[in-house]
């Protein structure tokens, strides 16, 4: 769904308990990893560092971010490496879930603007940011040491929060596009574009489309076997239709604002991809 809410909305108090919870967990935890890791002699943590500067600097000059949304992009991609180090790293889908969000938010920008549900263009703001990657940098964080079956589904819950922030995205952006006339997903009425819980066939299209080439990326980083990538896939097409249904009914009553929505349907992705694969 396209975010519409600005600092001014008097839900605006979700957006910034979001980031009070997001960005200070993960800063904790990654100052616990520095201290236990002594630094500089460890290559895993210069790793991580250097990774999450070079991610935060790329959103902020190509202006898809600004300077606190790329801040906190930095740090949920430190966490990300840190739990995942190495080549087969959590931060391969979150960059091709990248890509994708900002190639479909820069298409059809122009009827975007006609229709005032366009990006601001000095980019995306930290809450929106910690609304949808703030699930996979919270599952990153190990509270006990897990066993491998624990380790899969960890990997399943983040490959399945960042394949449906992707699939939110398209299906939001490209909707408004190619998708036409918008119906309620709670009662298939006809709305106007842009309308909270709205959806077309192309946008939901689109949006399965971007989950099963992040879930794909997961498998391929991950090591996931076929029953794993479908389960983290299904699982992200279900947070896409919570996202839909959290905006008919709660959004649009104003008990919500779209980061909240966001950050949620993402959770519901996550613990359902964790559940189905733990019980598998």
């Amino acid at each position: 769904m396209h975010e519409r809410n600005r600092s001014g909305s008097p839900l605006h108090w979700q957006s910034q308990l979001l980031l009070l919870i997001v960005v200070p967990v993960c800063c904790v935890w990654i100052f616990l990893q520095a201290t236990s890791a002594r630094v500089f002699h460890n290559l895993i943590f210069l790793q991580a560092a250097g990774l999450s500067i070079t991610f935060g600097l790329l959103v902020w000059l190509t202006r898809s971010a600004t300077g606190y949304a790329a801040a906190t992009g930095a740090v949920i991609a430190a966490c990300l490496y840190l739990r995942t180090p190495g080549w087969r790293t959590a931060l391969l889908p979150l960059v091709v879930m990248l890509v994708l969000t900002l190639t479909a938010t820069r298409i059809g920008r122009a009827r975007k603007e006609q229709l005032s549900t366009a990006e601001a263009r000095r980019g995306r703001r930290a809450s929106q940011v910690a609304a949808n990657l703030g699930v996979a940098a919270l599952v990153a964080i190990p509270i006990f040491s897990p066993s491998s079956r624990t380790s899969l589904a960890i990997l399943a819950a983040i490959a399945a929060a960042l394949a449906e922030a992707a699939a939110d995205t398209l299906s939001s952006e490209l909707g408004q596009v190619f998708g036409g006339q918008p119906r309620l997903l709670t009662t298939l009425k006809p709305v106007p574009i842009g309308t909270d819980g709205g959806i077309t066939l192309a946008g939901t299209t689109m949006g399965c489309i971007g989950a099963a080439i992040v879930t794909a990326t997961s498998g391929i980083a991950f090591s996931f076997d076929l029953k794993t990538s479908v389960t983290v896939f299904f699982c992200a097409v279900l947070g896409l239709f919570a996202d839909s249904f959290l905006g008919a009914v709660f959004e649009r009553c104003g008990w919500l604002n779209n980061d909240a929505v966001n950050f949620l349907s993402t959770l519901i992705a996550a613990l359902a991809a964790s559940l189905c694969v733990s019980h598998n």
